[in-house]
């Protein structure tokens, strides 16, 4: 998948695929070569595709790997029908991508005002950007407490989660605090499971707060990130405003913050 014979625009660069694992049918991961001058911040996204009839075909998606990482990692859903992910998934390694120049996103750090609790909520493949943060010493140093929520339709489609936050304790920048001070907390909606049910349902109903054993949302230390389907970032949102959370932005921080490319 090669396109070293042809102009591409000045706003996306080709880049390597290193490696890519496939978790089920529905989603899969790749990681790419970091060019040298591509910086960005934890949480953040970047356009993600490839050269389909001499045009580029991109769509936006979080890097999964923290700002430290040499390299740059993906986290995807499979569409069958899908104009991207139906060529996508069948990327190798040694095939050629393109990713844009310029990473941007408001679930960065950041966009929070100082807190001591914060909580990240994901489902499926939201959990990405959310991959990145926990393993940025910033997030760390910044907040007490990390609470990770990852809900999934199936159980197998936590393990990307779960392996995950079980590295944690051998990363070589955050394997001495993450697992003190991370919590990790799956749900599932379609199978039986130790929790089950949808996140917005966990956070309404107080059982997701009771499992944890904490108080509920407090607006005075604790802080939110939402990444998931539209609807669940719609729904979650409505949520943490009901208890008191004001919604920030990288020009404005604030007690709670979404991703405007994927919520709008």
């Amino acid at each position: 998948m090669g396109v070293e014979n042809l102009v591409l625009p000045n706003s996306v660069v080709q880049v390597r695929v290193e490696s890519v694992r496939h978790w089920t049918d529905d989603v899969f991961s790749l990681r790419v070569t970091r060019p040298v001058s591509f910086r960005f911040r934890s949480g953040e996204f970047v356009m993600l595709g490839l050269l389909v009839e001499g045009r580029p075909l991109l769509r936006a998606y979080s890097i999964a790997s923290p700002a430290w990482d040499d390299g740059l990692d993906f986290y995807s859903i499979k569409v069958k029908d899908g104009p991207l992910t139906s060529r996508l998934r069948h990327v190798k390694p040694g095939d050629d991508v393109l990713l844009g120049r310029k990473p941007t996103g408001t679930l960065v750090l950041d966009a929070l005002k100082p807190g001591h609790r914060l909580f990240l909520f994901s489902t499926g493949t939201g959990i990405a950007p959310f991959a990145s943060l926990v393993r940025d010493p910033e997030t760390y140093e910044k907040f007490q407490q990390i609470v990770l929520t990852h809900t999934c339709r199936r159980v197998a489609d936590l393990e990307y989660g779960a392996k995950l936050v079980a590295g944690l304790a051998s990363d070589p920048l955050v394997g001495e605090v993450a697992p003190a001070h991370l919590t990790y907390y799956a749900s599932v909606t379609r199978e039986d499971y130790v929790h089950t049910g949808r996140i917005t349902s966990l956070i309404e109903s107080g059982r997701l707060f009771r499992d944890l054993g904490v108080a509920g949302l407090d607006s005075v230390g604790d802080r939110v990130m939402i990444c998931g389907s539209m609807a669940m970032i719609s729904d979650t949102r409505t949520l943490v405003e009901a208890a008191g959370l004001e919604e920030g932005s990288n020009a404005a921080p604030g007690d709670y913050v979404v991703e405007k490319a994927f919520a709008d």
